[in-house]
């Protein structure tokens, strides 16, 4: 049985493809896609996911090592541990000045996504396979069924990444993805609540309902609302810094 992809990685096949396997991994580090937990999978795991042996993902994390973005630790209780990620609270130190000094860039993202998202939405449902709602469902359900706000965070970017990509243009998929990137510490800030799970499960519920009819206006509709809720409560939180 293949394993679900979770983290989007691809296969990898080339002369440096430790290289590339280190860059895939701190793609997912960034989006929260990987070390969810705080740690890396297995070597064996990441080893089979990439494609690769395990001396090649040994290369990739020594250089992710080196750059400062785990430590290995032997032993028991070991593994590849990320360094400085944030808790959802905004604990790690330095999170909340990074909040204010990205704050401009932070509301151009908001002001980019109100036009982004909901047209991958709209284009998704014209356009999405099987295997892409596929996808885009299996995450709604995982965030539905998220019990940490780490959790929830994980599955909700997966949701966001795999309507982009079932949209059918690479433009909006690559601009979904890093508005992700600018967003995620803005979004894991936001105060974790049973209710605030609640509303976003609903919108993404709504989301792919049209997605699966086929309904483009309503899939772009529903989108806008929930990036919307989302909007809000970000520029809430920076007014409050």
């Amino acid at each position: 049985m293949t394993p679900p992809r979770r983290a989007g990685f691809r296969p990898i096949a080339s002369l440096r493809a430790h290289e590339e396997v280190a860059e895939q991994i701190r793609r997912g580090i960034a989006l929260r896609l990987v070390g969810a937990s705080g740690t890396l999978p297995p070597e064996r795991d990441l080893a089979r996911q990439f494609g690769v042996g395990r001396a090649t993902v040994q290369k990739a994390v020594g250089l992710l090592e080196q750059e400062g973005f785990v430590e290995r630790r032997r032993g028991r209780g070991g593994g590849t541990f990320l360094v400085g990620r944030a808790a959802p609270d905004g604990s790690v130190p330095g999170f909340i000045e990074r909040l204010r000094q990205n704050r401009a860039e932070i509301e151009e993202a908001l002001t980019f996504r109100l036009t982004i998202e909901p047209s991958a939405a709209a284009l998704a449902a014209l356009a999405a396979g099987e295997g892409e709602l596929e996808e885009a469902g299996a995450a709604a359900q995982a965030a539905a069924a998220a019990t940490t706000d780490t959790d929830f965070m994980e599955h909700d970017t997966a949701f966001h990444l795999a309507v982009g990509r079932a949209s059918g243009n690479r433009f909006l998929a690559d601009s979904v993805e890093r508005l992700r990137l600018v967003l995620n510490d803005a979004l894991a800030a936001l105060p974790d609540s049973d209710a605030w799970h609640s509303w976003s499960n609903e919108e993404h519920d709504r989301v792919l309902r049209a997605l699966v009819r086929r309904d483009a206006e309503t899939a772009r509709d529903a989108m806008a609302a929930h990036v919307l809720h989302a909007d809000d409560a970000i520029r809430a939180l920076l007014r409050s810094l």
